[in-house]
């Protein structure tokens, strides 16, 4: 408990900036008073278990899988950090990890015994009920573990124990790229005591009844693709004209969220009512993003030469932006540069999982960056012998990170734009081309949405498409 309490402060502020908006919708679920089970997908390994704890006030606890406690220094990190073990069959069928199915089931029932202590002092576990993690927009089959834990923890007290179980769903944008975004969706919270009746029938059938309820809502959290052709599809759409597609003028990752679904939904219309017209939407749009990487362009800056035109003004008014921003830039890359690439290096090195990724460039970067902050103040202070202007150097280090990050961004962009002037200079035909394929996709696209919003209504009680 105290390393839990003493590190979630940390994992907060590095969280805070390794992603770029962590949105969560209805927050005030994960508020609500325990006992509490959390479920959740499980996409990026360790990162999924920060995300909730550092939203919840309350302690969280997490049933982790019991290779994660074999090594000694790793247990005791794991055990300080209110984690409880799993046995499952695959991680122990090797060696002297053997255990028959007696001993493997009397393991998990002496950590349902936990659980249940646990919720016993209104406490907060959480639960991957996938039983493993992949970086995926999937969501596999559910174990029913945790339906089994939830009314094991209700039927100890006759069902009035009042624990809730909260589905939730983590969307990641781009989970292995530092500075990205996430989204989170809470689900209306289950209240377990509703099973009481199906438990006293039959106990297997009732985690079955609530594992099937946990699934149906943790799927409407969640952006969930069939196969990888349609993530990569859906993908390239809403990163390339999503802002075309939402009608909002402030647009939020509940936005982007919502638009990834109603996309998905869109596909599969379309491959039962209309395939050519899909078809076409995919050989445009593959034949577009080709002839922009080709020329190192992006949609962006493409279209940033359609709205501006050729406003010298404005140009010239980012230019000089640049330009005095320059020596904070340099400052920032100057301080920053080696804390900031060491946690990228060691995650290639370390990992080929890309679901690891991120928690290792996570780890490794609170660690750079701590040490690298520590150890250039001393320096400071050495040659100053002044607290204070160590203190004001100190805290220029993390502004003037973020602002080299913001204005390296900025750069790239402006790059790009230049590079779309300088190829309509030379290259005037071939860039009039672009555009035109790009306005036509942009006609397709718009009059698929219309044909998919004008389509009759589903049926009640029909399939959503997701």
């Amino acid at each position: 408990m105290l390393f839990y309490t003493v590190m979630k402060p940390l994992v907060q502020v590095a969280l805070r900036v390794f992603f770029r908006q962590l949105e969560v919708r209805h927050p005030e679920r994960l508020q609500m008073r325990g006992p509490l089970l959390i479920t959740s997908n499980h996409p990026n390994t360790l990162m999924d278990p920060l995300v909730a704890a550092i939203n919840r006030r309350q302690p969280v606890a997490f049933l982790a899988k019991s290779t994660f406690f074999k090594n000694p220094i790793l247990r005791a990190i794991m055990e300080s950090g209110n984690s409880i073990p799993i046995y499952r069959r695959q991680d122990l069928d090797t060696g002297a990890e053997t255990l028959t199915p007696a001993q493997l089931e009397a393991q998990n029932e002496k950590a349902f015994g936990r659980c249940y202590d646990y919720f016993d002092r209104g406490g907060t576990i959480m639960i991957f009920p996938e039983g493993t993690s992949v970086s995926e927009r999937r969501l596999r089959p559910l174990k029913t573990g945790a339906a089994r834990i939830a009314l094991g923890a209700e039927a100890r007290h006759d069902f009035k124990l009042g624990l809730h179980i909260l589905p939730m769903g983590i969307n990641y944008f781009d989970p292995q790229r530092f500075r990205s975004d996430v989204y989170v969706e809470l689900a209306e919270p289950i209240r377990v005591a509703e099973y009481a009746e199906h438990y006293r029938q039959d106990p297997e059938a009732a985690a079955d009844v609530l594992t099937d309820e946990i699934r149906r809502r943790m799927e409407a959290s969640l952006v969930i693709t069939r196969t990888d052709e349609e993530d990569e599809l859906v993908t390239q759409v809403e990163r390339t004209f999503g802002q075309h597609l939402i009608q909002d003028d402030e647009e939020t990752l509940s936005d982007n969220f919502q638009l990834s679904r109603t996309l998905l939904k869109a596909v599969r219309f379309f491959e039962g009512h209309d395939p050519a017209r899909l078809a076409e939407v995919r050989e445009q749009l593959h034949a577009y993003l080709q002839e922009l990487r080709q020329l190192r362009l992006t949609d962006d800056a493409l279209e940033t030469r359609q709205a501006e035109g050729s406003r010298a003004s404005r140009a010239f008014s980012a230019g000089v932006r640049l330009l005095l921003g320059a020596p904070l830039f340099l400052y920032g890359v100057i301080n920053n540069y080696i804390p900031y690439k060491i946690p990228s290096m060691v995650a290639k090195r370390a990992t080929k999982d890309v679901e690891f990724v991120a928690p290792i460039m996570l780890v490794v970067g609170m660690i750079t960056f701590t040490l690298a902050y520590i150890g250039q103040t001393a320096v400071v202070y050495h040659f100053t012998q002044d607290w204070r202007w160590a203190l004001l150097y100190f805290l220029s280090l993390p502004v003037s990170g973020f602002y080299a990050l913001s204005y390296a961004g900025n750069l790239t962009a402006r790059i790009r734009r230049l590079r779309v002037l300088r190829l309509f200079r030379t290259e005037r035909p071939l860039m009039e081309r672009l555009l035109r394929q790009r306005t036509e996709l942009l006609k397709i696209l718009r009059e698929a949405r219309e044909v998919y919003l004008s389509r009759p209504a589903t049926p009640a009680g029909g399939s959503s498409g997701q």
